[in-house]
């Protein structure tokens, strides 16, 4: 008997396709290959944990804290204030002058003066203002006028020719502190210290014992008679006025009346114009004026004097 057998790639084809058709299972309590799960622990998307492997800590700020720290962000929020010019106490404003052309010969000054109006010490040897309808800083000859007169007070700066040839402080209207002259060339000329218009070192008499009613004011630098010289009469007003250079009188010395007429002047003499010329030991007249204030006598322009052999002697 003939057995009948099938060829053996018959029998191997027969197995393959059995198994490609057989259904496949899947067992829920299998568990995942270990690639996977180090391929999906390696994913930074799909991790919870922070990549900075710093975790957050929560952080409890007081009632207190926080107002400071309000307080100090609003601070820093603030635009800074703007800094008031002041000296010496008192609120001041800038000002300027010009004069004297373009170029070499122009000569700026650069100055101070008080907000609000103070009249300056009466008794102070000279006393300084900004006239603004002049344009010009000038000595005050009688009480200024709070409504249009600037009394000086601060810094002063005077250039010429954009080189600075004097430099100093104003208090009050008087000269105050260090006071330097200098050439174009930048050559320091003088240096004079000022005590509220006084110089350091001059000598004031008083006629009271409270050092409060000035008798004489004679100034001197470094032992020699140098400065504005000044003396009053008893009841505060103006007798002599005038200006010691180098030892000598120079300049106009005027003689007042006395009275309490805002320092009228009575007789304007005339000395040298430097301390380093020849000393003019018999000054000339120049100027004369009555008790109300009306020229007498103008050297060359006029002439109303009874007699010309009663012109008075200088001081």
């Amino acid at each position: 008997m003939c057995s009948f057998r099938l060829p053996f790639f018959l029998l191997a084809f027969v197995a393959v396709w059995l198994g490609s058709c057989s259904k496949k299972t899947v067992s829920f309590n299998s568990k995942p290959d270990q690639f996977g799960i180090a391929a999906l622990s390696n994913d930074s998307l799909t991790s919870n944990r922070d990549t900075t492997g710093l975790v957050a800590k929560r952080t409890n700020v007081t009632k207190e804290q926080a107002r400071i720290a309000q307080a100090k962000e609003k601070s820093a929020q603030r635009k800074p204030k703007r800094k008031k010019n002041i000296f010496l106490g008192e609120r001041i404003k800038k000002g300027y002058v010009k004069s004297g052309g373009k170029g070499r010969n122009q000569v700026v000054e650069v100055f101070y003066y008080l907000r609000t109006f103070q009249q300056p010490n009466p008794y102070a040897p000279a006393r300084y203002y900004f006239n603004p309808r002049k344009r010009r800083i000038s000595p005050a000859t009688t009480e200024l006028n709070p409504a249009t007169d600037k009394v000086l007070h601060g810094p002063y700066t005077k250039r010429q020719g954009g080189k600075v040839v004097e430099k100093g402080f104003y208090a009050f209207g008087t000269k105050h502190l260090r006071w330097e002259k200098y050439t174009p060339d930048n050559i320091l000329l003088s240096k004079t210290h000022y005590e509220m218009g006084f110089p350091r070192d001059a000598n004031i008499t008083y006629y009271d014992t409270e050092h409060k009613h000035i008798k004489e004011v004679v100034p001197y630098i470094n032992g020699k008679l140098e400065g504005d010289y000044a003396r009053y009469l008893e009841n505060g007003e103006l007798d002599w006025k005038g200006q010691f250079e180098n030892g000598k009188r120079v300049g106009e010395w005027t003689k007042y009346w006395g009275f309490r007429t805002r320092n009228r002047p009575h007789y304007v003499y005339q000395y040298g114009e430097s301390g380093y010329d020849p000393e003019v030991l018999e000054p000339e007249l120049i100027e004369e004026y009555s008790r109300d204030f009306k020229p007498v006598y103008q050297k060359g322009k006029l002439d109303k004097r009874p007699s010309t052999a009663d012109q008075p002697a200088g001081k």
